[in-house]
């Protein structure tokens, strides 16, 4: 098993048809013991159930930083360590850019980027006292290609942050053994496009994919489980894409 005995906490992890879900589910098949860290309106507790009763669920509002350690108090209290942090929770709007308002801007840099510096400042500490540790952050082939499918010019602006932030972070924390990567998936079937593309788009954007294909969800789970595993232990600051051909530099 590629994560065995590993702590690992996935963020906006706890809705089953997501990319955090389907990595928690495929962390705890490798071996790993799996915090899902949501909102309570979304039950983490109930998603951890899921995956079995060695798993935790926890409730904290990644963009408040008191929640955010204590969350990671919560995980160490259980189980004394964290190995692995999957930075996934992420809300996106399909706005343009003149139709972006204050609090637009506000609600998605707030999930996508400062989520992510809090979360990784809740966990990093531990990490440096083990020696090693694997963070990884979502970011999305919109911020290389300036505009997704689904989401506004503030989304992609966020998730290019979150690019910056993974490398800088990388470069600092290296010399201590932690490892901090992104991903960059691009159009994945789960319910954040559900209503939202009809068949015909799916497969008019399918077409143009070198793979033929949406993403599944299984797809970033094995990446990330990758990235978190030793397997990958000689890759930090990297930027995975996962988005079957889509961006091919």
């Amino acid at each position: 098993m590629l994560l065995k005995d590993r702590i690992a906490i996935v963020t906006g992890g706890a809705g089953v048809n997501g990319l955090g879900y389907a990595t928690a589910r495929m962390m705890a098949e490798q071996g790993a013991r799996v915090v899902i860290l949501d909102l309570a309106a979304s039950n983490p507790a109930g998603a951890a159930a899921e995956l079995g009763p060695e798993h935790l669920g926890v409730v904290a509002d990644i963009t408040d930083k008191e929640q955010c350690e204590a969350a990671a108090r919560a995980v160490l209290a259980r189980y004394g360590r964290i190995d692995i942090l999957f930075n996934n929770a992420g809300i996106t709007q399909p706005r343009k850019t003149l139709e972006i308002s204050a609090s637009d801007y506000d609600a998605v840099l707030d999930v996508s980027l400062r989520g992510t510096l809090l979360m990784s400042q809740a966990v990093l500490p531990a990490m440096r006292e083990q020696g090693q540790g694997s963070i990884i952050c979502t970011s999305s082939v919109s911020a290389q290609r300036g505009g997704g499918i689904l989401g506004g010019p503030h989304y992609s602006a966020a998730k290019a942050g979150v690019l910056g932030l993974t490398r800088a972070m990388a470069r600092e924390f290296g010399p201590e053994g932690i490892r901090v990567n992104a991903i960059t998936p691009g159009l994945i079937a789960t319910d954040i496009i559900k209503g939202k593309l009809s068949e015909e788009r799916k497969g008019e954007i399918a077409e143009q994919i070198p793979l033929a294909r949406l993403g599944r969800a299984s797809d970033i789970a094995g990446a990330v489980v990758f990235l978190a595993s030793d397997l990958a232990a000689y890759c930090t600051g990297i930027t995975l894409d996962v988005n079957g051909g889509m961006l091919i530099h």
